[in-house]
């Protein structure tokens, strides 16, 4: 299983990816594809996100059963915890700290 979920993504992104992908909410796509086309279909998200931002998530034989790659400024933040992937958040910019 492969997922890719973006924010303010291009609108030609989106249609690109729904070209191999299920866009089953607004802006998360699912599909089953195979490593190699899975890595193309990134590196189409690569090309074209400009300022939005997207992760991308397949099936994985670990410990979690999948991995995960982000792209873009985000408050999440993958983090290695002792070897298992896990979510950091930054914290908010506060209005007074601008």
């Amino acid at each position: 299983m492969l997922v890719i979920v973006l924010e303010n993504a291009p609108p030609r992104l989106r249609g690109r990816l729904a070209v191999w992908l299920l866009e089953v909410r607004a802006g998360v796509y699912v599909g089953q594809y195979s490593r190699r086309v899975r890595e193309h279909i990134w590196a189409q998200v690569q090309e074209g996100i400009e300022d939005g931002n997207a992760v991308i998530a397949w099936q994985m034989n670990n410990e979690a059963g999948f991995e995960f790659e982000t792209l873009g400024a985000n408050r999440r933040l993958p983090a290695d915890w002792d070897g298992v992937r896990l979510v950091s958040f930054h914290p908010e910019a506060r209005s007074e700290d601008l």
